[in-house]
């Protein structure tokens, strides 16, 4: 598959770019770049539980988010080049050490390498569930290379308003994109699996991360996932964003999400009949939050 690098059109930015040879937007080659494999604890309870989950974090995105908490691996590019079979001895790893899942986060632009590297930690004994952790802005036929090899996809869904995704993100009709892509995950997850011990084994888990003072923001997206799938995704909706460094451009991302935000945004979701959510109590917002990118693990 590694011809899919040579006129990159792996995330919806369609680059064009031969990331065989250089670097494309997400600021990569075709060479798998990680920062961290191990195990996390802060995803929702039906990911992490009380094993956690198996975290891998690619360097890179193909989202320029001014807000980015985790901006030293995906702006900045933190990391280190592995092979592909290097990464299939990671999950095999983490499986060793009883993680839930293996919980591959901002992968987009090598899902070529990562679909290969699936393969071969299967034959070798991989048989805990794929978690693709996504910004939600995929391009379909890049999903659709992933049937059959993901078993729960946790998007993002960051924008209603598509001038929010231009100014806070520097992408164009993250909306149409990003619905569009959730229509194909949908499609191939679309009933929800459970372990005896509550945790998600296949299905979708959607993120709406609050921003301050764009409360309305999320309930519109809210409000337009619900009336599309019903109860037959799950929603988590977040107050944990957190302002770590000073933005100039947007003020308003200098501060927290506050308390009275974050409830009537929970209320809006009650009243609409929303039953399967997973909410955030208490001051979430916090770097601590924030793994630290340290090349464990590799």
């Amino acid at each position: 598959m590694n011809e899919l690098y040579n006129a990159c059109t792996l995330c919806p930015r369609k680059c064009h770019i031969n990331r065989n040879l250089t670097t494309g937007v997400c600021n990569n080659t075709s060479s798998i770049k990680v920062a961290r494999s191990a195990l996390h604890y802060f995803e929702e309870p039906s990911i992490s539980g009380s094993n956690g989950s198996g975290t891998i974090f690619f360097s890179g995105c193909n989202l320029k988010c001014c807000y980015c908490q985790n901006k030293e691996i995906s702006t900045n590019n933190f990391g280190i080049n592995i092979s592909i079979k290097r990464l299939s001895e990671l999950m095999l790893e983490l499986q060793s050490k009883k993680a839930n899942n293996i919980n591959l986060v901002t992968p987009t632009h090598f899902v070529p390498s990562i679909i290969e590297a699936i393969k071969l930690a299967r034959e070798n004994g991989l048989t805990i569930p794929i978690v693709y952790n996504t910004s939600g802005y995929e391009s379909v036929d890049t999903i659709k290379l992933l049937d059959g090899y993901v078993d729960i996809y946790l998007t993002d869904f960051k924008y209603f308003d598509n001038k929010l995704g231009e100014d806070l993100s520097k992408v164009k009709n993250y909306f149409e994109v990003a619905s569009t892509a959730l229509d194909e995950m949908y499609k191939q997850v679309s009933k929800n699996k459970f372990s005896s011990n509550g945790l998600m084994t296949k299905g979708i888990i959607v993120r709406c991360l609050v921003l301050p003072t764009k409360g309305n923001d999320t309930k519109k997206i809210i409000n337009y996932l619900y009336k599309k799938y019903q109860d037959n995704i799950y929603l988590s909706i977040m107050n944990q964003y957190t302002p770590v460094t000073t933005n100039t451009s947007f003020p308003f991302l200098n501060s927290k999400v506050s308390e009275e935000e974050y409830d009537d945004i929970i209320n809006y979701a009650l009243d609409l009949g929303v039953k399967n959510a997973y909410i955030q109590e208490g001051d979430t917002s916090d770097e601590s939050f924030i793994p630290p990118f340290d090349l464990e693990g590799l």
